[in-house]
């Protein structure tokens, strides 16, 4: 049997400039430095931010050539991903476009990196009744 893992502690995110990233973490996510691990920003260690609760964080490494890596899937309530898909709105100009996974619903994202991000929602039911509603405008 393997050892048990908690959670996700962190994900490591190559960006082309870590002053650009921080700013759209912030404005598009709500991210926020962790002053504690601010010593690791230095000699291409990584700038850790981090959501109000501190528990989502991610790691900016700056590359010249930043790829995009997996994507990363936050998951949501109904409620909270209703919320999202009108911040992603107004934050990106556009409706993010639903995807119907018979599961879960999603929409995704990209950072200016090119790194995608995904907020999902298991409350198949409550979340399909909710669209249902008003399917072509934000909630």
């Amino acid at each position: 049997m393997t050892p048990r893992i908690m959670r996700i502690d962190h994900i490591h995110v190559y960006v082309r400039n870590r002053d650009a990233a921080e700013a759209w973490y912030a404005r598009v996510l709500g991210f926020e430095r962790i002053p504690e691990l601010a010593l690791w920003d230095a000699d291409g260690g990584p700038l850790t931010l981090a959501n109000r609760e501190r528990t989502v964080k991610v790691a900016l490494f700056e590359r010249n050539h930043a790829a995009p890596q997996a994507s990363v899937a936050l998951e949501a309530s109904a409620d909270a991903f209703l919320a999202w898909r009108n911040h992603l709105h107004r934050v990106q100009g556009h409706l993010p476009e639903l995807a119907d996974h018979s599961a879960s619903w999603s929409v995704y994202f990209s950072d200016p990196d090119d790194n995608r991000y995904e907020i999902t929602c298991n409350d198949y039911s409550a979340l399909a009744q909710r669209l249902h509603q008003t399917p072509n405008s934000p909630q």
